[in-house]
């Protein structure tokens, strides 16, 4: 008798994995939340005029729920008591009753009521059509409003209010049980209902992307039990503390209850612009990268080729060029090199280039938010610049009735200068000489694009490569200019302003400066700003773009890049 074949066991490794903590281990179906983003575009849009709240934070960021463990059934169970607490309303009740009575209460008010003969009329047609607002209007044009049909007035308007709320109950909800409620009974169901909708899409949101802090704890504790909140309770602390751990990873600390940002906080943000910029060129088909540019260059590649005549040992691989001499020499000793074991890395030509961004700041950029489009630009050249041209000179100068350099760190908590002067016409000369003549003190809404291009051209000068452009950022016409210490504020845009700005231009062309100019839609944008756009771009040589602020981001980035290849090429 042939014994039966033994049961094979199961072998091999067994991972087992105990208290299972989500705030430790997280799920690796999904990244790690982007804290840096919403934080990042709180400033863009406030600056420094608005404190970021970690829980306002919280609010903004959506997490994956499959990362907090036990939070998919925890709230879908708490959905399905709601839900099943609605459904037993719904039918339990009906509204035919409660609607009948409050028309009965609103009509017998009101026809039992004497007005004034002044206001018959529009009381009549108020009262028939059940205009809320006619009736009110009447109760305002009376002469006394304590007198008995002032007060009676009160009354039916209350009664019409109360009708109002059980017309939109019915509306609203399909009631299918027989149990009849009185007008009273019948609002404080359509409250009831509504709080449980209310309670509903907050869970259903909260499932959504974890976001827990948005529950009305208050509220949901009428309906859940004391177990299921302190459950959903234990699950919010486990939110709060993975959002907390997850900020401090990506740079965001918090200081006295506020949200403050790092430079890593920046670097993240700037990569996810480029991230979002590239991928949107891809989809278009065009291109990001360039084959290298091979030759006697200062950047060492990856890739080697044999040495040739003329080539500089300063590249040599001397790893590579010792392995090949040995192979080729054997045990023989000494070692001796001869040319064809030398291997030298190949170069490319990375000509450095030098840029200063001009944003315009004036009044007018806080339309359609363009100032936050033009920080998001300025955000994304820093970050190009440092991670993929570290070589290159990046200045930002920030515009209004005055230009003045910007530092980095500075550049998020830029904001619209605000309007101080109304009057259509403004002929404003200052002598900035004066001690007494203080910058606070003059009007900053202006748009002077000749101090600008002036001070970029000063920090341009001093770079030592033949590469400087100019990136000018605005919506229109400039209303400032200097000549000598004189400052003009001029409105309507004056040729006198204009000539000035030229004039600089030219300057700025002499020294071999190329000014490209985007300029961004406004609500006062004018065929007279695009022509000055055109006049500045031909007369300096130059260029010019029209662009949705949207895209302001990915035109600017990609323009640079352009302009490199042709410099390399």
């Amino acid at each position: 008798m042939s014994k039966s074949p033994r049961k094979q066991k199961p072998g091999g490794i067994i991972h087992t994995y105990q208290k299972y903590d989500p705030t430790k281990f997280p799920s690796p179906k999904a990244p790690p939340p982007d804290l840096v983003s919403p934080a990042m575009e709180h400033w863009l849009m406030y600056g420094d005029r608005m404190e970021l709240t970690p829980e306002q934070l919280a609010n903004a960021v959506k997490i994956d729920p499959s990362q907090i463990a036990g939070l998919g059934p925890s709230i879908d169970a708490l959905i399905k008591m709601l839900e099943e607490r609605k459904r037993k309303i719904l039918e339990t009740y009906e509204t035919d009753a409660a609607q009948k009575a409050a028309k009965k209460a609103y009509r017998d008010q009101g026809e039992s009521m004497e007005p004034p003969k002044r206001q018959r009329e529009r009381f009549q047609l108020g009262f028939e059509q059940e205009q809320l607002y006619d009736l009110e209007r009447v109760w305002y044009s009376l002469d006394d409003e304590r007198s008995p049909f002032g007060r009676d007035l009160v009354m039916l308007i209350e009664h019409l209010g109360r009708k109002y709320e059980v017309d939109q109950l019915v509306a609203k909800y399909t009631f299918t049980g027989r149990q009849q409620m009185t007008v009273d009974e019948a609002i404080e169901v359509k409250e009831e209902l509504e709080k449980i909708d209310e309670l509903l899409e907050q869970l259903k949101q909260a499932r959504e992307n974890a976001q827990i802090g948005i529950i009305d704890m208050e509220q949901l504790s009428e309906y859940a039990d004391p177990g299921e909140m302190e459950q959903l309770m234990q699950l919010q602390r486990q939110v709060e503390q993975y959002l907390r751990e997850q900020a401090e990873q990506q740079g965001l600390t918090n200081q006295s209850g506020h949200v403050h940002l790092t430079p890593q906080a920046y670097k993240i943000f700037q990569g996810k612009l480029l991230e979002r910029i590239f991928s949107n060129l891809q989809a278009s088909r065009s291109g990001r990268h360039q084959g290298p540019i091979e030759g006697e260059g200062a950047v060492e590649l990856q890739s080697t080729k044999d040495y040739e005549f003329g080539d500089s040992l300063t590249n040599m691989d001397i790893p590579q060029t010792l392995i090949n001499a040995m192979l080729r020499q054997g045990d023989e000793r000494p070692l001796q090199m001869r040319s064809e074991d030398i291997v030298i890395h190949k170069t490319k030509n990375n000509p450095k280039c030098a840029t200063c961004v001009i944003m315009d700041m004036s009044g007018s950029m806080r339309y359609d938010a363009q100032y936050a489009n033009v920080k998001r630009m300025a955000l994304a050249m820093q970050g190009l610049i440092r991670s993929e041209f570290p070589g290159d000179f990046l200045q930002m100068i920030e515009m209004y009735s005055f230009a003045k350099p910007v530092a980095p760190g500075e550049v998020i908590g830029l904001l619209p200068k605000p309007v101080t002067i109304h009057d259509p016409v403004v002929r404003l000369r200052a002598d900035m000489s004066k001690p007494e003549v203080s910058e606070y003190r003059i009007p900053p809404h202006f748009t002077n694009i000749q101090h600008a291009l002036q001070q970029a051209r000063l920090f341009l000068s001093s770079q030592d490569t033949p590469n400087r452009q100019i990136i000018l950022i605005t919506d229109g016409l400039p209303t400032a200019h200097f000549e000598g210490h004189e400052l003009f504020l001029l409105y309507p845009p004056d040729e006198r302003t204009e000539a000035a700005t030229m004039r600089e231009g030219k300057l700025c062309q002499q020294q071999g400066i190329t000014i490209n100019m985007f300029l961004v839609p406004s609500w006062s944008q004018s065929e007279e700003d695009i022509r000055f756009a055109y006049r500045l771009a031909e007369s300096t040589k130059g260029r010019v773009f029209f662009t949705a602020g949207n895209d302001l981001d990915r035109y600017v980035v990609w323009d640079y890049i352009q302009r490199k290849r042709e410099v390399l090429g």
